[in-house]
């Protein structure tokens, strides 16, 4: 336990008097980490208490758990909130770590008109573009706005099903979440940068990190999957050259339901060219770098294996950026942007469950489905 003491004013021949406002919130970190050190006694043999210097102090006690992880961390996580505190739990080799984090994070409601809101402005952008793409560009007419609602209303549903996919694990996991903010975006994109969940709460452990990250790109190509299937039965095989570059899963697609000869290609309907960017944003999302669903699937699994994976993928994405689709630039920005690393879940220590790195094979696979190099030719 460490505390920092300057001198006061003092008259010659005293000693020196150490600062009134340092030992009192000294003393008082000091009371709250024997405070924290009782709420412990029963889950946690602590051999070492530290208070880290501050005006709200993080107190770390190192020592043993005496049950395991989880049990623990739900006996501590409203000991500690009756003190203001959030307890972490880590291990470093053989010694086990209770950090106790000062504050707790409230549940915040979510502004529904402002939802609405967006969402509306995204329908509006992306049935402009699919009115540019498939409607002639006739957006001065009634029947040229509803040309683009079948590829907007497509790219919508597996966006909004994607994001729904993260809220729904999150609050089935007790987390507070925000409902999805759609991101309106007019031409020349495809009408929108997508749509984001904002967590509101702590992830408790490596097993809810896992069911929230990758429970958005699985709802997605669930829905993403079906209508892809009927875009391309509405679409037609024409002489020409593909100009998008298409994944392994569309390439089987392709050969099962639309086979065609060298100089054709598969004009796609709009609804196949929707659900062709949700399979693409499935196979972006599950690049295992950082924030993104992948990062959050990757650290589930592997824990601090996690960051030499996501240093791997951050470099592929700028060689692939350089030398084949300049698009993973941006993709590459983005992810040092938003942090390679991610706040780890309050229970660190138990790791996830044989039947949750199954599922983590097939995110593996799904991954493999889904990318795609160059998107675009």
């Amino acid at each position: 336990m460490t505390t920092n003491l300057s001198p006061a004013s003092v008259s010659p021949g005293e000693p020196p008097r150490p600062e009134p406002a340092i030992v009192n919130r000294a003393a008082q970190a000091e009371a709250t980490a024997r405070q924290l050190h009782a709420a412990l006694a029963d889950v946690f043999a602590a051999s070492e208490v530290r208070v880290e210097p501050g005006d709200e102090p993080v107190i770390l006690f190192r020592g043993r758990l005496l049950t395991d992880a989880e049990t623990a961390l739900t006996r501590l996580l409203p000991r500690f909130r009756s003190l203001n505190y959030t307890p972490l739990l880590r291990r470093e080799g053989k010694v086990d770590l209770v950090a106790a984090v000062p504050g707790i994070q409230e549940a915040v409601r979510s502004r529904v008109w402002v939802h609405v809101g967006l969402f509306l402005l995204t329908l509006v952008t992306t049935t402009m573009v699919g009115a540019l793409l498939f409607g002639a560009g006739s957006l001065g007419t009634l029947r040229g706005w509803l040309s683009g609602l079948p590829f907007s209303l497509t790219l919508l549903a597996i966006l909004g099903i994607h994001e729904m996919g993260h809220y729904l694990m999150a609050r089935w996991h007790g987390m507070s979440a925000t409902l999805p903010y759609f991101i309106p975006m007019p031409p020349p994109f495809i009408g929108t940068l997508g749509a984001v969940v904002i967590m509101r709460s702590p992830t408790r452990n490596r097993a809810t990190l896992f069911d929230v990250g990758f429970g958005g790109p699985i709802a997605g190509f669930l829905v993403a999957l079906p209508l892809l299937i009927i875009g391309l039965v509405l679409s037609e095989v024409r002489m020409g050259t593909p100009n998008l570059g298409r994944p392994l899963l569309i390439e089987l697609l392709v050969a099962l339901l639309k086979p065609h000869g060298p100089g054709y290609a598969v004009q796609l309907h709009p609804v196949a060219v929707a659900a062709y960017f949700g399979i693409l944003l499935t196979g972006l999302n599950l690049v295992p770098v950082g924030q993104l669903d992948g990062g959050h699937v990757a650290y589930a699994a592997l824990g601090r294996w996690a960051q030499p994976v996501a240093l791997f993928s951050l470099t592929a994405m700028v060689f692939m950026g350089l030398f084949l689709w300049q698009g993973w630039l941006v993709w590459a920005l983005l992810a040092l942007f938003s942090g390679l690393r991610r706040p780890a879940p309050l229970n660190d220590i138990t790791p996830l469950d044989p039947a949750r790195q199954v599922v983590a094979l097939g995110a593996l696979l799904l991954f493999a489905l889904t990318f795609v190099p160059v998107p675009f030719r």
